[in-house]
């Protein structure tokens, strides 16, 4: 079976090449030619639009940054829109406004084409080994068709609502992610300024109710003070813009995510903008004037 991929960055380049693994035929397109380059290794073809890619191919999956960039890529000039087929599915797992893709939908159907919405936690680990949370909102029909093409990328593939609905589950992921590295970075502080190795704090705490995935995978990082990106201090910012924004629109109320949008916006001005999230903890860090790092052994 034939796929266009468009978007090729962190987590498309993974993501790709499980498809390739799992027998698709998929073709790319990236304004990167490097990125093309590297899936193009892996044994995908190279596009040189996302309008050649939707003529190409009749499932079409999306992985860009934010709203502007996929209603470009599908509604714009040289757009998925101008090539694809009547019937064609555009899968988008960006991450965007829950608005913008309805917004989207609704110019997809004009010409034939379903879409849902289905954007992905886990980050490059989870892209890497095909284990990414995937939140779907559209027809359920259409994700029943495509279920299978998901699930090569994740570990779960959960039908949320319609059109938007995945994209406000994952503005609920988003939410609780910031706030959890946040609420790590700041009890990790206080166990470092209290002289308390971290890693045997991390060790003790770990398995109680304290304990979370977002521990287990960013306190070896904090610790190490390796803040090598599988999920930018950037696009997190972009995500909780965009769940302020829908929490002003439903009237939800959002004080704790727009206190650690400010801890973001000032790692951003900091130059910490293209580091992993878990660079939260270098916030308390410059606060405490000390580093949250474990005792050698």
């Amino acid at each position: 079976m034939k796929l266009g991929f468009i978007g090729l960055g962190i987590m498309g380049k993974p993501m790709v090449k499980n498809l390739l693994k799992a027998g698709y035929e998929v073709t790319v397109y990236d304004i990167i030619k490097e990125n093309v380059d590297l899936v193009v290794e892996a044994g995908a073809v190279a596009a040189g639009s996302a309008k050649e890619v939707a003529k190409e191919c009749k499932t079409i999956i999306t992985m860009l940054p934010n709203s502007p960039h996929v209603k470009a890529v599908v509604m714009g000039e040289n757009g998925v829109l101008e090539g694809a087929q009547e019937g064609s599915i555009l899968i988008d797992m960006s991450s965007i406004a829950p608005l913008a893709s309805q917004e989207i939908s609704e110019a997809c159907a004009k010409k034939g084409v379903k879409m849902i919405d289905a954007p992905v936690s886990g980050g490059e680990p989870k892209a890497v080994d095909g284990s990414l949370s995937i939140m779907v909102g559209g027809p359920e029909e259409v994700f029943r068709e495509v279920y299978d093409i998901l699930m090569v990328m994740g570990g779960s593939a959960v039908h949320c609502g319609a059109i938007g609905a995945g994209n406000t589950t994952k503005l609920a992921n988003q939410v609780i992610v910031a706030l959890n590295i946040a609420a790590v970075s700041e009890a990790f502080m206080l166990s470092t300024k209290a002289g308390v190795d971290p890693n045997k704090v991390f060790a003790a705490i770990k398995g109680g109710l304290a304990g979370s995935t977002v521990m287990n995978a960013k306190v070896p990082m904090i610790t190490a003070g390796n803040f090598k990106p599988g999920f930018k201090i950037d696009l997190h910012i972009k995500d909780l813009n965009n769940a302020l924004e829908t929490g002003h629109g439903v009237g939800a109320p959002l004080p704790l995510t727009a206190s650690v949008m400010e801890i973001l916006q000032n790692l951003h001005m900091d130059g910490c903008g293209q580091e992993d999230h878990s660079a939260i903890a270098k916030y308390y860090e410059k606060l405490a004037g000390c580093q949250i790092r474990c005792e050698e052994e």
